[in-house]
């Protein structure tokens, strides 16, 4: 009677811990859009963030991380910074287009603006520099969820281009990074439809077509990055007494590659940092002018 009931209290915590962060959450964004409104009536060049485009902010979130919950993908720890995925992993995947996002914000106000290097070139950075950042950990995703289920050939280290055990850090198939390419796509097309929908200027701006083959090459080179920093400097051992793939050295663990420098979630950190700073300077360049 007494587990029942703690159990039941457990419940009921657990429930009321969720209202009273989802709540914080939506004041918080509530009031974020109204400094933007605020801001744009007192300094007319900051374009004011739509309500719809709010509500669809705070909406779409919520839901994903709920079903992260229900699925056990995300842990509570792993819902409020943004196996199971904890606030470490959260944060290392989400740090640098949050901190990209603020910076933007501070420079160009709320709004969006196309990304148009002749016109706005800051402006245009930054938003190729986020989102870079989030298809280069989509990428990274896909490449590691999808490649070992749909592959028919064990991986090959990126370096050496060995055979290499399934679970080795920097083992690359083809399905893997083909997966990156598709998954860095899918969020340079999500980009792009939403400029569509809340961008009113860009029938005098460059076209905005190359953001979603910029989403797939930062997806499939933040794959590659990060295969790379995984081969070399993320352990990666073989235990004999058990034949399971181990990422730190034993006494019983064979050495396949990398040395214990960085952990995965340094690596994701590391890749998502390169490819947001590379890849925008590198895509001034080709990018179609207005």
């Amino acid at each position: 009677m007494i587990d029942l009931n703690d159990s039941i209290c457990k419940r009921y915590i657990k429930m009321i811990t969720n209202i009273v962060i989802l709540s914080l959450i939506i004041c918080i964004s509530l009031a974020f859009w109204i400094m933007s409104m605020t801001a744009s009536t007192y300094y007319g060049n900051l374009r004011p963030i739509s309500p719809w485009r709010w509500l669809f902010s705070v909406v779409v979130p919520v839901l994903i991380v709920s079903n992260g919950l229900k699925k056990k993908s995300l842990d509570h720890s792993g819902a409020l910074g943004g196996g199971q995925r904890n606030w470490v992993q959260v944060f290392c995947n989400g740090a640098v287009p949050t901190e990209l996002a603020l910076l933007y914000m501070i420079e160009n106000g709320p709004g969006e603006i196309p990304v148009d290097f002749s016109k706005q070139y800051s402006a245009s950075w930054m938003c190729l520099s986020l989102l870079a950042a989030l298809a280069c950990s989509a990428g990274d995703t896909w490449a590691s969820e999808v490649g070992p289920v749909l592959s028919k050939s064990p991986p090959r280290l990126i370096t050496t281009w060995e055979k290499v055990p399934v679970g080795t850090n920097g083992g690359v198939t083809v399905v893997g990074l083909v997966s990156s390419l598709l998954g860095g796509s899918f969020v340079g097309i999500a980009y792009f439809l939403t400029q569509l929908i809340f961008v009113n200027d860009l029938d005098i701006s460059a076209p905005q077509w190359p953001i979603i083959a910029f989403g797939g090459l930062a997806g499939l080179l933040g794959s590659i990055v990060d295969s790379y920093l995984g081969a070399t400097m993320q352990y990666t051992g073989l235990d004999e007494s058990t034949g399971m793939v181990v990422n730190s050295p034993t006494n019983e663990a064979k050495h396949i590659a990398g040395k214990p420098i960085l952990d995965n979630n340094a690596v994701n950190l590391f890749s998502s940092v390169l490819i947001a700073l590379l890849l925008p300077t590198a895509a001034w360049g080709f990018w179609p002018r207005g």
